[in-house]
């Protein structure tokens, strides 16, 4: 059997400021085969984007004490030669914010031409051209010579996918890659994302707070509360059954085309705890209306059943 592309054991993220330990990222596991889409969702806060950020130690995670293990294409990624080996050539990111990733000051086709330095400036134009085109800009000419400022955010979009696939990586990180875009460019950019990587076989991890998004571009999906993971599986198995209360949460406050005109959507009560003082047990029982005192005392053991794994003493 071949070896995940990507694995993720026990991961930490601890800050150490003014003598005090901030930990938002507690023990998190995960594994992606080559050529697989998972997703990672929760709220703000939940410690998704830090998750993503440590596998190649990207800023802040850089400055932090991150502890377990990180396997990618089988080779354990431990020092800073590994991390700087693997950084924009084998695992490449789209951030949410496509107009504060590009540089005001520099014309798209020179952004992109930093991604491909190894090549000839006859070569870099040829391969410019042809990775707009890939991503569906529809004059890459024009495109290549514009600045940041003179094109639409979804345009944008398309400009930080194309400086992602310069260097054909294995594994692409979409971090809130949609949430600036309106719910039409939302659609086609991970339309897109899906295309490109179906035509590659490149690996896709979506970090994203809407579940929504998670149908029908992913396989697998790992729900993130409070610097844990507390349920993943199958994305078929998850959205139809979920077993913990914050998945249901979640699914509760995406609007269905079903939804009658003017209902209110179902919110969680309360907000996710700071990372300075977590509480003790489940971290989310302070929001749980089927919580009991053992919740607030006791962390709820993993259940794992096949591909099916969730963290709770009273699942759905």
């Amino acid at each position: 059997m071949d070896k995940p592309l990507l694995k993720v054991q026990n991961l930490e993220i601890c800050f150490h400021r003014e003598g005090s330990v901030t930990k938002p990222v507690r023990s998190v596991s995960f594994t992606m085969d080559k050529g697989e889409r998972v997703a990672i969702v929760g709220e703000s806060g939940c410690g998704k984007s830090l998750t993503a950020l440590s596998l190649t130690r990207l800023p802040p995670t850089d400055r932090a004490e991150v502890s377990g293990e990180i396997f990618f294409n089988g080779r354990e990624i431990s020092s800073s030669k590994d991390f700087e080996g693997i950084r924009g050539k084998d695992i490449a990111y789209v951030f949410q914010d496509p107009g504060s990733s590009l540089n005001p000051v520099m014309r798209v086709k020179d952004q992109i031409a930093e991604c491909i330095s190894e090549h000839s400036r006859e070569r870099q134009r040829a391969i410019i051209l042809d990775l707009l085109e890939r991503t569906g800009l529809p004059d890459p000419v024009r495109a290549a010579e514009a600045w940041p400022c003179e094109l639409s955010g979804g345009q944008q979009q398309r400009i930080m996918l194309a400086m992602a696939l310069a260097s054909s990586p294995k594994l692409l990180v979409a971090d809130e890659p949609t949430t600036a875009l309106d719910v039409t460019t939302q659609k086609q950019v991970l339309d897109l994302i899906d295309e490109l990587a179906t035509a590659s076989g490149m690996a896709v991890l979506l970090i994203t707070h809407n579940l929504g998004l998670v149908a029908g571009h992913m396989s697998r999906v790992n729900v993130m509360y409070a610097g844990n993971v507390v349920e993943s599986g199958r994305v078929q198995d998850v959205l139809t059954e979920p077993r913990h209360p914050y998945t249901c949460g979640l699914l509760g406050a995406v609007p269905m085309l079903d939804t009658p005109q003017g209902a209110e959507l179902q919110d969680i009560p309360g907000t996710v705890p700071s990372p300075d003082s977590w509480p003790p047990g489940c971290a989310f029982a302070p929001r749980c209306n089927r919580a009991t005192e053992q919740c607030s005392s006791e962390q709820p053991p993993l259940e794992q059943n096949g591909e099916r794994s969730f963290c709770c003493f009273n699942p759905v």
